[in-house]
């Protein structure tokens, strides 16, 4: 069973920076893409930032600049930094893996909220 397992989410003024990890464990075959999506209230799950074979990365342009996604393959876990955070950057975000034989998983989600 793979589980997905996110953390670092909470509470932070306008301004202010947040790290969010997601650690993968289970029987898996190789991880093709780690991504990060948001989900605000009445609105869809949208892409914020993916990092593929460890190299190719994108980002949702609201957040270039800002965010940045890596990845830790001896630990499985990805990252994402998360830098001059804006109201609308509150959300619910997701962790989801991409595996080479295409299976796709998702964490429980975690949220971010941006506020003073």
């Amino acid at each position: 069973q793979v589980q997905l397992v996110e953390s670092g989410g909470g509470l932070v003024q306008p301004g202010g920076s947040l790290r969010l990890s997601c650690a993968v464990s289970g029987s898996l075959s190789s991880i093709k893409s780690m991504g990060w999506y948001r989900q605000a209230p009445g609105k869809e799950r949208d892409l914020v930032a993916r990092i593929t074979y460890g190299v190719v990365r994108d980002y949702a342009d609201s957040v270039k600049g800002r965010f940045t996604i890596s990845r830790d393959n001896a630990k499985n876990t990805a990252y994402l930094q998360m830098n001059s955070l804006k109201p609308e950057d509150t959300a619910v975000y997701y962790c989801t893996i991409t595996t080479t034989m295409n299976s796709n998983y998702w964490g429980q989600g975690t949220q971010v909220t941006v506020s003073s």
